[in-house]
């Protein structure tokens, strides 16, 4: 496969002045991979008996996104004597001469730092670095105490108050850094078709991120097609729907409870907000326990009634309340699993549905007055310049967002990547 000339640069790092190189700009642009080839070239072409670390967000992610790949590549099989111990996240490299080791760790929270603490490192190579806690990337780049280690940084545009970016990527020069600043056009893995598709998938801020590659704030409206114009996501009546999925989120004294009924389309093509049930304790009252629960039951053969629906997925925090969903679940003779919802980054989520409106994938049935009004009226939280965070300070219908959340989160990649590949 031919590379472009941005990622001939990736690989000519280690022959340069700098110490540092960051990789930032659009998804699919090709960077990670080249990253790996020329972090491994390095440590084996300049050292032997090191340790090096490769970081993710997550270990299974580190795993997924680079080892995996980089044990497929046709240069590193033929160059090198690979052996990937999974149980102890090491790659052992060798070329007959020298021998590195390659740990893995993943910076999903702040006690994340204390993983690799104790380690003496020859470099580092963090992927998705602004997705990690700053206390765990600053203590991975002061493991690197070996003579002529270098940093690796890639990552995705966020907020440009993201302190990586204030950090290294606006002092770049002053921490003698290479920046390269990367396109979908900069990967020639990708046709001109399949660059067509993804300049499809987001909008707004996301499109301004993830296509385009630059640092932007998030302000206004989180689903500004939705809240400009309504009526392209409307719909009077339901399509063919294989199954559906119904979430819930609990309210407090002040919010409100929410039961949500989605749907999907053959093949994952749509998803489409099939029913809802929606009670505003501050302004109806506060329900008690054996309420919800009726509520609930109501709500579950309402829907089995119509559509083909297995699972429901709940707010985790209410474990509680969810004990008693699933007994009253069981003694009405309902066949439906009950979980704990998901609850990933709220951001992920928040993308994931601009995305599935920007290509014409999600869809409302007129009669979720609740959702259609969250939906419409959801904003950034102004007072939070420095990131991206949806108000919810109760004047906006945060529930609803959250139960239709919750019905998608645990397949929303998969959605998506259909939506590309089709």
């Amino acid at each position: 496969m031919p590379i472009s000339n941005k990622q001939r640069q990736i690989l000519a790092f280690p022959f340069t002045k700098y110490d540092a190189l960051i990789c930032d700009g659009a998804i699919r642009s090709g960077k990670t991979a080249l990253m790996m080839i020329g972090f491994v070239d390095d440590a084996m072409r300049r050292y032997d008996r090191q340790r090096f670390a490769i970081c993710g967000k997550t270990v299974d992610s580190a795993v997924k996104n680079i080892i995996a790949p980089y044990l497929e590549t046709v240069w590193a099989r033929e160059r090198y004597r690979l052996t990937w111990r999974r149980a102890d996240k090491l790659l052992i490299v060798t070329d007959g001469r020298r021998e590195n080791v390659f740990e893995v760790f993943g910076g999903k929270d702040e006690a994340s730092f204390m993983l690799i603490q104790g380690r003496t490192l020859a470099g580092v190579l963090l992927d998705e670095v602004a997705l990690q806690p700053r206390s765990f990337v600053e203590q991975a780049l002061a493991r690197c105490s070996v003579a002529g280690s270098k940093f690796w940084f890639n990552c995705n545009p966020g907020n440009p108050g993201h302190w990586f970016y204030q950090e290294w990527v606006c002092r770049a020069r002053e921490r003698n850094a290479l920046r390269l600043q990367f396109q979908l056009e900069d990967n020639p893995a990708l046709d001109d078709e399949i660059i067509r598709r993804y300049h499809s998938l987001y909008t707004g801020v996301f499109y301004k991120r993830y296509i385009k590659g630059l640092w932007v704030a998030a302000d206004g409206a989180v689903y500004q097609q939705f809240a400009e114009d309504p009526e392209p996501f409307l719909l009077d009546k339901a399509p063919v729907i294989t199954h559906a999925v119904i979430g819930v989120d609990f309210g407090g004294t002040g919010s409100a409870h929410s039961f949500t009924l989605t749907g999907f389309t053959p093949g994952f093509r749509e998803v489409i907000l099939l029913d809802e049930w929606y009670h505003d304790n501050k302004k109806q009252g506060v329900l008690s326990p054996a309420q919800l629960d009726a509520a609930f039951v109501d709500f579950v053969r309402r829907a089995q009634a119509r559509w083909r629906v297995a699972e429901a997925f709940c707010d985790s925090a209410e474990q509680t309340l969810i004990q008693g969903l699933t007994v009253a679940a069981v003694r009405a003779r309902l066949p439906i699993t009950i979980r704990n919802a998901r609850k990933g980054p709220i951001n992920d989520r928040i993308a994931f549905y601009n995305s599935m409106m920007a290509q014409g994938r999600f869809k409302v049935l007129r009669r979720c007055a609740a959702a259609i009004d969250a939906l419409s009226t959801a904003v950034y939280d102004s007072r939070k310049t420095g990131e991206d965070v949806r108000l919810d300070d109760g004047t906006t219908n945060i529930d609803s967002l959250d139960s239709l959340e919750y019905t998608t989160e645990h397949v929303q990649k998969e959605i998506l990547y259909l939506g590309v590949k089709n």
